[in-house]
């Protein structure tokens, strides 16, 4: 696919984004889902090996393909890896798979409710590398835990300044305001983040758009002001450790959001799975965050 390919199915596509970027503070609890404890490897980059090998199963499955999962992001050392002697970024585009990387580098203490994303002061050099291995856009994470118009506003600052880095270097950010789903002031939370969203989606320079992970909000459709927004490639949910049930009827109830699920998607994924097994299982969850993915909005249902 080459880049105008790649933003038609991004931007109108049928299907769902995978995130498959689970970093270093979440790598443990991901492999604990897939069957693989804690004992299993003695150092990081063992830890790092047995979580590259499941995201190679999944990409090297016949049930993952471009025809429901658009997209895909991964982290810089996936990015950086390979599978079957192919770039992984290679691998995905000769699926119909849209490749994004991770680029946040975690996050801060928290302060006025929310945590902000570490410095990135070698991004530009991540921007450009990612550019020439074929990749299409990015994610950036931030954590919103309490209706705080100052953190808000901060991380939403913090996202586009971001954002706005990126585009320059011809990629399309996906901006990440996560909400946590347990706060109890989750939906005023949300409120305050979707008008400091349409504030600065004034920023955005002309001709360019921007993608938003969003939490799935508290009330549905909130979000579709966003959708409908034409400086907005696409709006897209994070499970946000919703189960894989869950986070489909949530997104059901959101007309033109699509799915960008890490755990949802791994669900009941395991290493002791034969690969018949594997793909079965990984073929079922696909087939039910596509069809949930499917929901009006700027794509046809």
């Amino acid at each position: 696919m080459n880049s105008a390919e790649m933003t038609a199915k991004m931007a109108s596509g049928n299907g769902f984004i995978a995130a498959l970027d689970q970093s270093g503070g979440s790598t443990p609890k991901a492999l604990a889902g897939y069957g693989i404890e804690a004992g299993a490897w003695t150092s990081e980059e063992e830890m790092f090996g047995l979580i590259h090998e499941m995201r190679s199963r999944i990409i090297r499955s016949a049930a993952f393909t471009g025809d429901k999962v658009i997209g895909a992001i991964l982290f810089e050392r996936t990015m950086d890896g390979s599978v079957d002697g192919k770039s992984v970024p290679q691998a995905l585009l000769d699926k119909g798979v849209v490749p994004f990387i991770k680029i946040d580098k975690g996050l801060e203490d928290e302060a006025d409710g929310v945590q902000l994303m570490k410095p990135m002061p070698t991004l530009d050099a991540l921007l450009t590398r990612a550019v020439a291995k074929g990749i299409f856009g990015t994610k950036e994470r931030s954590v919103i835990d309490a209706a705080n118009p100052k953190g808000i506003a901060a991380v939403v600052d913090q996202q586009f300044e971001i954002g706005r880095q990126v585009l320059a270097h011809g990629l399309v950010p996906i901006i990440e305001p996560e909400v946590t789903i347990s706060i109890p002031d989750k939906a005023a939370a949300e409120d305050i983040l979707l008008a400091e969203i349409r504030k600065h989606l004034d920023e955005v320079p002309a001709g360019k758009q921007v993608m938003l992970k969003l939490t799935l909000p508290t009330k549905p459709n909130l979000y579709k002001p966003l959708i409908d927004d034409p400086r907005v490639m696409r709006v897209v949910a994070l499970s946000g450790g919703y189960s894989r049930d869950d986070a489909n009827a949530k997104l059901k109830q959101n007309v033109g959001m699509i799915a960008s699920f890490s755990r949802a998607l791994t669900e009941g994924l395991s290493a002791q799975q034969s690969d018949a097994e594997f793909d079965a299982a990984l073929g079922s969850a696909i087939d039910s965050i596509f069809q949930a993915s499917r929901v009006g909005g700027k794509v046809a249902a």
